[in-house]
């Protein structure tokens, strides 16, 4: 679900985009994050728990707990929350602490 029109706020929309997120192809604007395309897409599930493997969903949005780790473009450990959304971009959830490259 996403916002179009508030009475106090203004969304612009830039141009809308595809990527994709676990081979699904999934569409986003520029400017928003890439957690709230997945949340606008219907994606709620960002991760799961290490040891009792709970779901785990967007926490904090500003970049400051792990809840939304991910890969992207082949890179580990990427806060989706804050990373802009961009075409042709490739995530993937991540388990474990991810690869350091």
């Amino acid at each position: 679900m996403r916002i179009f029109k508030h009475p106090i706020l203004n969304f612009e929309r830039k141009r809308l985009v595809t990527f994709t997120f676990n081979n699904k192809t999934i569409e986003g604007y520029e400017g928003e994050t890439i957690a709230a395309a997945l949340h606008a897409a219907g994606i709620k599930t960002l991760s799961h728990s290490s040891e009792k493997h709970r779901p785990r969903g967007l926490f904090c949005a500003i970049g400051n707990c792990s809840s939304c780790l991910m890969e992207v473009n082949g890179e580990a450990n990427v806060r989706i929350c804050v990373e802009e959304v961009k075409e042709g971009l490739i995530i993937r959830t991540q388990t474990g602490k991810g690869d350091l490259v």
